[in-house]
């Protein structure tokens, strides 16, 4: 059996498990795989088939060798290095962040790993556009700021406009609530 066999029986006895995504990106709002959700699964597979996998760095490539440990045969699979600059890390933290990075990549190249491209979730879309305060919401804030003698200007600081018209709807009927509590 040739080691690009072995790969990829290693890839359909990885694929035949339930992987969980445990990664979240909350500003785009996706999850991903972390390297621990599919590596010691993909050890198995690998161990199941007799494969051996070694990643090596240098300052310009990372390298996945796959090694067939029974004829040594071997694959390289190989991905540009990048660079990480983490706030508050040390360089050999950032160094560490590049490597485990570089090692999700290889190993989600080597096996065959499909998720959905985070660019996409980031990219190509617009911000839901901000509804503004109706012309009811504001006539009823301008009445109860004038009823509690509110300073519209820390009104405007507060809710991180210039204006009480640039007000999201929710915002305004945040801050209706908020001035009629004054009056009580």
């Amino acid at each position: 059996m040739t080691v690009y066999k072995k790969l990829n029986d290693a890839r359909t006895i990885l694929h035949a498990q339930p992987l969980r995504k445990t990664g979240k990106n909350t500003f785009a709002g996706y999850e991903y795989f972390e390297l621990s959700d599919f590596l010691i699964p993909s050890l198995h597979a690998f161990e199941t088939v007799g494969l051996c996998a070694v990643i090596s760095f240098t300052s310009d490539v990372a390298t996945m060798h796959i090694v067939d440990v029974e004829t040594g045969e071997s694959i390289a699979i190989t991905s540009p290095m990048g660079s990480a600059a983490l706030k508050g890390c040390h360089e050999v933290q950032n160094i560490g962040a590049v490597e485990t990075y570089q090692r999700r990549y290889l190993w989600t190249t080597a096996m065959e790993i499909v998720e959905r491209d985070a660019l996409e979730a980031t990219t190509g879309r617009d911000a839901p556009e901000k509804k503004l305060a109706t012309d009811a919401q504001l006539a009823e804030l301008t009445t109860m700021i004038e009823v509690t003698e509110t300073d519209v200007a820390s009104l405007c600081r507060f809710y991180k406009v210039d204006a009480l018209n640039k007000l999201a709807a929710d915002q305004a009927a945040h801050a209706i609530a908020a001035v009629k509590k004054k009056v009580k």
